[in-house]
């Protein structure tokens, strides 16, 4: 390390960490020394391709499997996340819906758990800056209110978007996605080939591609392969910043500590410092998802230009979420979604649908004897998202009358949807909620916690958009 102390020290390279990290060297044009810290390694785009390929890499082997760095208690409960310089953006698929305005006031609007210190209306320039940054493509009519056009032209739709977008308007569109429509800032348009966790033609928004560069500023140093796992704490500030690297512990002070890890690292960092917050690791969890398969009468579902086509509001939003939960739909457009007939192996439609579920106290972390590994303790989903399941059977028929409809199958649930949420939730003081509305922990006023991990209640909308349009919001507030 350059330096013995540092005015910032940042934990993670992924979404939360990078964009909080640009918005700070924006608003401080001065000499700062800054820390990062990541607990992987750098593993380049194009070594990932020839480890999908089956090609020689000398990087094979680099890459951490979740399953190692955890205790999982539940089994079946699968919590699938990527270490290493970029985090998540090196893995996901690149959907990226804003939130629904009343995901915000759940409480108000219908009496269900706390609304969000935080509204719509405070976060939209930070959703449109966020978009222009990933070079995101969308539509113009959206079910969510915006106040400029996508960066990119919307995906085509396939034959059933056509049909269902005529019949529902803005409550059905081309999903606004990080997957490129079109050729941009060095990334390819998409091809719709479904192997979006390692994109053949870099047609995705990642940190790597991003062309953000905050990593690469003067003012910043990296160290990889160092996993915080404590930080060091006095009255209300934290002091020092504990990992370890190369299995020895060092420890590093810091002015202004920023936690960006996963949810899950995120509670065990502060259940390591000695955090008693009751809620700090509480209230963890994510939405779930399932297939419906669509079988189609004559009709052949061609065309479209990624691999989620299409988002559906029709089940999203309404007095019903005082009852059960909302569902989002995605349309599938993958080549493994095809019917085993001759002659109607385009016959098909495929919805993925999606649920919000509730923060329940029961489903929490927990550190253990190991301070690298913590514990994730998931005992199950909410009575809210099985009832929006059973709403969904009975009203997704009739929704379906302008498609010729043979038969619907319904897949069992998945077992993750690759969303992390929950742990440190966000609430107005430390009776509610573990950090404040700039993301600030409520006991230790110098750490900022980052993430997924603050959301007060889980939407039915991908997260990933929303978490990193939070990390500007907070930046720009706080500095």
């Amino acid at each position: 390390m350059k330096y013995d102390q540092y005015d910032l020290i940042i934990t993670g390279t992924g979404f939360a960490s990078t964009f909080f990290l640009k918005k700070y060297l924006e608003k401080n044009k001065g000499k700062k020394k800054i820390l990062v810290l990541e607990r992987g390694q750098f593993f380049p785009h194009a070594e990932r391709l020839k480890i999908k390929r089956g090609e020689i890499s000398n990087f094979k082997g680099i890459q951490e499997h979740w399953e190692d760095t955890v205790v999982n208690k539940n089994q079946e409960k699968k919590w699938p996340f990527t270490t290493g310089f970029g985090g998540s953006s090196s893995c996901w698929w690149g959907c990226t819906p804003r939130f629904m305005p009343s995901d915000f006031q759940m409480n108000t609007l219908f009496g269900i758990e706390k609304d969000w210190p935080v509204s719509y209306t405070d976060l939209e320039p930070y959703y449109e800056e966020t978009e222009k940054l990933m070079s995101v493509s969308g539509p113009d009519e959206t079910p969510f209110p915006r106040n400029g056009k996508y960066p990119l032209p919307p995906h085509r739709f396939t034959a059933v978007d056509h049909l269902m977008h005529q019949t529902y308007g803005n409550q059905y569109i081309s999903q606004p996605t990080a997957r490129a429509s079109r050729a941009v800032n060095g990334r390819n348009a998409c091809m719709a080939n479904s192997t979006c966790d390692v994109c053949p033609v870099n047609a995705k928004f990642t940190i790597e591609n991003s062309g953000m560069d905050v990593y690469a500023d003067q003012q910043v140093e990296i160290i990889y392969g160092a996993q915080v796992f404590s930080l060091e704490t006095r009255g209300n500030l934290a002091k020092k910043v504990n990992y370890v690297k190369d299995g020895k512990d060092y420890e590093i002070a810091g002015e202004i500590i920023v936690l960006g890890a996963n949810p899950i690292f995120n509670s065990n960092i502060l259940l390591n410092s000695g955090d008693n917050n009751p809620l700090t690791g509480k209230g963890f969890g994510e939405q779930l998802g399932m297939q419906v398969l669509i079988y189609l009468d004559q009709m052949k579902n061609i065309g479209g230009s990624t691999w989620v086509n299409a988002n559906g509001y029709m089940l999203y939003d309404g007095v019903h979420r005082k009852d059960f939960a909302a569902c989002l739909i995605e349309t599938n457009n993958a080549p493994y979604y095809i019917r085993l007939e001759r002659g109607k192996w385009l016959n098909m439609a495929s919805f993925r649908m999606i649920f919000e579920d509730l923060p329940m106290e029961s489903n929490y972390i927990t550190n253990s004897p190991d301070k690298l590994v913590p514990v994730i303790n998931f005992n199950g989903r909410s009575d809210y998202t099985r009832r929006g399941i059973e709403n969904m059977k009975n009203k997704l028929p009739g929704l379906l009358s302008c498609l010729p409809v043979e038969k619907l199958k319904y897949l069992d649930p998945f077992p993750n949807e690759g969303h992390i949420l929950g742990g440190t939730r966000m609430g107005h003081d430390a009776k509610d909620s573990v950090v404040d509305k700039h993301l600030i922990h409520h006991q230790y006023r110098n750490v900022f916690v980052l993430g997924s991990g603050a959301f007060t209640t889980f939407s039915a909308s991908n997260p990933t958009l929303t978490l990193a349009a939070l990390s500007l919001y907070t930046a720009d507030h706080s500095f």
